[in-house]
C-alpha cells in the first residue's frame, strides 16, 4: 500500500473515518490499477469496447463504496455497497470474456479473477456488517459450491 493510501484497517479499536480507513477499498483500488494495466495490451479496436467497459467497471467498485461510505445513513451505504458488488460481477463478466477472445491468457488474468473473488467476499461481509445481518454459513444454500 502506497503511503498515500496507509492501511489503517488492522486498528481494530479505531472506527473508519473515510472510505480510505476501508481495507476493502484500498483492495478495489489495487483491482482498479491492475485492470488498467491488463487492459493496456488489449487491440486497439477494443478500445471503446471491452477495455472502456473493464475500466469502468473497476474503477467503479472503489467508488462505489466511497460514495456509499460518505453518505450518512445505513441504508445508503448497503445500496452502495451492492453497486459495488454488481460492478465486480460485470467485472468478472468481462475478465472472463477477455480470456476467451483471446486478449489474455489464464495466467495473465489470475490475479485479478483471485482479487475479484476476494473483493466479493469482502463486499458481502461489509454489506452484511453494516445492515446488521448474520454471514451465511458456508455449505448453505444460498452460498454456491464449485
Amino acid at each position: 500500500m502506497s503511503d498515500k493510501f496507509p492501511d489503517r484497517a488492522n486498528d481494530k479499536n479505531r472506527k473508519a473515518q473515510s472510505y480510505r480507513d476501508l481495507l476493502v477499498w484500498q483492495k478495489a483500488i489495487t483491482l482498479a490499477k491492475l485492470i488498467c494495466k491488463l487492459t493496456g495490451g488489449f487491440p486497439s479496436e477494443e478500445k471503446y469496447g471491452l477495455i472502456l467497459q473493464m475500466r469502468g467497471g473497476a474503477v467503479s467498485v472503489p467508488s462505489n463504496i466511497a460514495e456509499g461510505q460518505a453518505r450518512h445513513t445505513t441504508g445508503e451505504f448497503v445500496l452502495f455497497v451492492s453497486h459495488a458488488e454488481g460492478s465486480l460481477a460485470e467485472l468478472d463478466t468481462q475478465l472472463t470474456l477477455a480470456v476467451e477472445l483471446n486478449f489474455l491468457m489464464a495466467a495473465q488474468a489470475k490475479p485479478c479473477a483471485d482479487a475479484i473473488s476476494e473483493l466479493r467476499r469482502m463486499l458481502n461481509g461489509l454489506r452484511r456488517a453494516v445492515s446488521g445481518q448474520k454471514p451465511v454459513a458456508p455449505g448453505s444454500t444460498l452460498v454456491a459450491s464449485h
